[in-house]
């Protein structure tokens, strides 16, 4: 399904393969011979989505465009079933497993590999090539990989990143009535979405 979204709507070459059951909307851009299989949402709020070439987006994948962190994929990446990527930069070659998750103003580095339920923190860089296990969380510039267990470490390092600022635009300590007012005042501009014919 194709959606117009603030006006923007996706662009898909002719070597490119949208399931029927896939969603692109808004400022969506694939590149030649990308493929988004079943389920997978590609969702352009308020910020670009673009891929590059050979792009693979497995079953269920959640892409989301912010304004303040577009979504880039490079070249040869894959992203996994059920993975998450948001307001990220995947560099090429970069390899996203089963739900895996990237955070806004995460970038993965070129022949990086985010294994199964791993995180790539906001505003975090996992550099060209390293390899983040599974279900072990990445935070920092550079990243450090911290294993489950390290909660208290990982937080000296994690409430640096700002996640409250750079997801929700608000200061940590805001209340959940306050994040959860802007964030439905936000998502309500999907009121004036226009699925297009294909």
């Amino acid at each position: 399904m194709l959606i117009e979204h603030r006006g923007q709507r996706p662009v898909v070459p002719e070597s490119a393969y949208v399931a029927p059951s896939a969603v692109l909307c808004g400022a969506v851009v694939l590149g030649e011979r990308a493929r988004v299989l079943h389920g997978a949402v590609l969702t352009a709020e308020d910020g670009e989505i673009r891929t590059g070439s050979d792009v693979v987006l497995m079953e269920h994948a959640l892409v989301r465009g912010r304004t303040a962190h577009p979504v880039t994929l490079g070249d040869a990446v894959l992203i996994g079933p059920h993975a998450h990527v948001n307001g990220a930069v995947v560099e090429d070659e970069v390899f996203v497993a089963t739900g895996a998750s990237l955070f806004p103003g995460a970038v993965a580095g070129t022949g990086a590999e985010l294994r199964i339920n791993s995180v790539l923190h906001v505003n975090s860089r996992l550099e060209p090539g390293a390899v983040l296990p599974i279900g072990w969380i990445a935070a920092g510039n550079p990243a450090e990989l911290f294993s489950p267990d390290r909660h208290d470490e990982l937080w000296e390092v994690q409430r640096t990143l700002d996640f409250p600022g750079t997801v929700y635009g608000m200061p940590r300590g805001a209340s959940m009535r306050e994040l959860m007012l802007r964030q439905a005042e936000f998502y309500g501009s999907h009121r004036d979405d226009r699925v297009l014919d294909e």
